[in-house]
């Protein structure tokens, strides 16, 4: 069977790295405090290599766009951490025979940066990043995509693990898939795209997928 899991705020915690890069950035060039914020915002939902030319001249820098984009990289890296029991619990659904795969939206520099840094990359039977196969969650392409580069069909069906309700949740029943939704402890109520199951972090998503042998449950853990 096939499991598919997004990567930031899903298996690593993107939105603490980002800050503690900034933070690190901001202190490094002397730059006002209200510099992290600015950097924040911008890169908060993904990074591209261009953003570094808005924030290059949003902060008054003389640094080449592509130095920094690649200071970026390196720093987001080392800063990235797996959520707890993540790594444990991956090993133990291949074990089980499971077929694993990333299916994330970004460029490919920065989440195959990540997936090495964080000891994840070694886990997964296929990486699928959008920039590379040209195609973005929700899309259908970029499911069939994630499943091709893991050997595997979304035809045998198989579950998708994200925080996303959107691009996540919604692409992933659209293509078939069974859905875990990782919540953070944050209320998701107002959400209009219905995953199967809710639960708090990642390392319960891998729980539920190994207890599956047929139907998920209903249940809902916030």
């Amino acid at each position: 069977m096939l499991a598919l899991f997004d990567l930031d705020d899903t298996l690593v915690d993107r939105c603490g790295g980002l800050e503690d890069w900034a933070r690190g950035f901001v202190r490094s060039r002397r730059l006002p405090a209200a510099a992290q914020s600015v950097i924040c915002e911008r890169l908060r939902q993904r990074a591209y290599p261009a953003d570094f030319v808005h924030l290059r001249d949003a902060l008054g820098l003389s640094d080449d766009p592509g130095d920094l984009w690649r200071e970026y990289v390196d720093g987001i890296a080392r800063s990235v951490r797996c959520s707890p029991g993540v790594l444990e619990g991956l090993e133990v659904l291949r074990a089980e025979g499971w077929t694993l795969g990333i299916a994330t939206n970004g460029a490919g520099d920065i989440q195959r940066a990540k997936l090495a840094a964080s000891g994840l990359a070694l886990h997964f039977d296929g990486i699928c990043v959008s920039e590379e196969v040209g195609a973005r969650k929700p899309a259908r392409e970029h499911f069939d995509a994630a499943a091709a580069l893991c050997g595997m069909s979304l035809s045998a069906g198989g579950w998708m693990v994200g925080d996303n309700p959107a691009t996540d949740i919604a692409g992933g029943r659209a293509a078939g898939l069974r859905t875990v939704l990782v919540s953070g402890g944050r209320e998701r109520t107002g959400d209009s795209f219905d995953s199967h199951l809710v639960v708090r972090v990642a390392a319960e998503a891998i729980a539920v997928i190994r207890a599956s042998t047929g139907g998920p449950s209903s249940h809902r853990l916030i």
